[in-house]
């Protein structure tokens, strides 16, 4: 299995890593006790669904760009790691980590707990390296 990618540091020396694929999304949901992998698998069929080839490929050629096109229209998955691998913080941000007006962003610790309690600064440094607001009020679903 490869490593999840690496998107940035946080204090304490956790780790924010991107989930690229439904094995990862399925391990995460496990690991923290929810369902983040359903919500992966929607998405992903979506951006799947949403893909036309440019018209001129030829048949073989139909699913070259089917990859980058969902990399590039599906939300980020976002697991926060700490030192020692343990799972601390789930993150679901808009495509491509910009700023959309009607995305609503999902941050959740295990079991859909809080995880503004015990990591803000580590959303705080996630939400800086996007240039997102990552409020406890707009991200947490069951406050």
């Amino acid at each position: 299995m490869r490593a999840m990618r690496y998107i940035c540091d946080a204090p304490g020396g956790a780790t924010w890593f991107r989930l690229e694929t439904e094995a990862e999304a399925e391990a995460e949901a496990a690991l923290m006790h929810h369902a983040v992998d359903k919500y992966f698998k929607r998405h992903a069929e979506a951006a799947r669904e949403s893909y036309q080839a440019p018209p001129s490929a030829a048949s073989f050629e139909q699913a070259i760009g089917l990859k980058d096109h969902v990399a590039r229209s599906m939300p980020l998955f976002l697991t926060l790691r700490a030192d020692d691998g343990a799972g601390l913080v789930t993150a679901m941000l808009p495509p491509q980590g910009r700023n959309q007006g009607n995305f609503r962003c999902i941050i959740v610790g295990p079991d859909n707990g809080d995880p503004y309690e015990e990591n803000a600064p580590a959303i705080e440094a996630l939400a800086r390296h996007f240039s997102l607001e990552l409020s406890r009020e707009a991200c947490y679903p069951y406050a």
